[in-house]
C-alpha cells in the first residue's frame, strides 16, 4: 500500500512565481490496485509521481510504502521498491546496449555487483518468456541493441524491465503519450496484462481519458492540488466518458488551456 498524508508542496519559496501545489493532501492506494490519474496541464499530476519517486521533495506531510516512511530515503533507494516508466521510450532503456543487457541489468535491480560477468546465461531462457510475453518476436533479438528499436517495441521492453523484478509500485508516467494511436493501444494493453497477472499496485498518469476509464480498477481526476473526482469499480464506466470530459473541459478552460 502506498500513502500520502497530509502532503505540502510549495514552489519557488518566497518570490512572484510562487505555486501552493499541494495543501495537505492525501492519497491511499491500496495494495493491487491500478489507479488511473487524469486532470488538466498544472494539477499536479507528474509532482505526484516525483513525489512519490523522491526526485520532488515535500514540504511537509508522509509518505509511507508498504507501511515505512520513505520521506528521507533517497531516490536511488527507493528506485529498488518503485518502477518507472516514462513518456519518452529512450528513457526506459539503454539505446547502445542490447536487449539482453538492458533486461541483465533491470535483473540485477537492487543486488550487489560483484566480479562475475553482467550477462547471466543461466536467464537466457527466462528473458525469452518474459519477451515472448509481449508478441513482439522480440525474443529472438535479444543481441539486437535497444536503440534500435521502434518507439513502441522500446516502451514494451521498458514494462518488461520495470517489472522483471517485481515493484512494490509501479509508476507511469504518460508512458504511451509518445506513441502513434496503434502502438499506443498494444502498450496498453500489454500494461494491463502485466499489471493484472504479477499484482502490481500501480499509479498511472494519463491524458487519454478512454484509457483512464477501460483499464485499471480507479480513476482519480486532479485539479490544482486537489482530487475533484475518486471513482472506483463499475462506477467508473456508469460515469460515462462524455461525463469525464465535460469536466475536464471545465478545468482545462479555467486553466486557459
Amino acid at each position: 500500500m502506498i500513502e500520502l498524508s497530509s502532503i505540502y508542496k510549495t514552489f519557488n519559496h518566497g518570490t512572484i512565481d510562487e505555486k501552493v501545489l499541494f495543501n495537505n493532501f492525501n492519497l491511499k492506494i491500496n495494495d493491487d490496485e491500478f489507479v488511473a490519474v487524469i486532470g488538466s496541464n498544472g494539477s499536479g499530476k507528474t509532482t505526484l509521481l516525483n513525489i512519490i519517486s523522491g526526485s520532488t521533495d515535500v514540504d511537509g506531510g508522509k509518505i509511507l510504502l508498504g507501511g515505512r516512511e520513505i520521506n528521507k530515503m533517497k531516490d536511488y533507494k527507493r528506485a529498488f521498491k518503485i518502477g518507472r516508466v516514462f513518456q519518452d521510450p529512450a528513457l526506459g532503456t539503454c539505446p547502445s546496449m542490447t536487449i539482453w543487457e538492458n533486461l541483465s541489468i533491470a535483473d540485477n535491480k537492487g543486488k550487489r555487483f560483484g566480479l562475475s560477468f553482467g550477462l547471466n546465461r543461466a536467464r537466457k531462457d527466462f528473458y525469452r518468456t518474459q519477451l515472448e510475453f509481449l508478441g513482439m518476436g522480440l525474443e529472438d533479438r535479444l543481441n539486437t541493441p535497444a536503440g534500435t528499436l521502434s518507439g513502441g517495441q522500446r516502451q514494451a521492453l521498458a514494462m518488461i524491465m520495470a517489472t522483471l523484478v517485481r515493484p512494490d509500485l509501479l509508476l507511469l508516467d504518460e508512458h504511451t503519450a509518445a506513441l502513434d494511436p496503434k502502438a499506443a493501444d498494444i502498450v496498453m494493453e500489454l500494461t494491463d496484462k502485466l499489471v493484472n497477472e504479477k499484482k502490481i499496485t500501480s499509479l498511472m498518469v494519463t491524458h487519454n481519458l478512454r484509457y483512464a476509464v477501460e483499464y485499471g480498477t480507479r480513476t482519480i481526476m486532479m485539479h490544482d492540488g486537489d482530487i475533484i473526482m475518486d471513482v472506483s469499480g463499475a462506477e467508473r464506466t456508469d460515469i460515462g466518458i462524455d461525463n469525464y470530459l465535460k469536466v475536464f473541459n471545465e478545468i482545462s478552460l479555467e486553466k486557459g488551456n
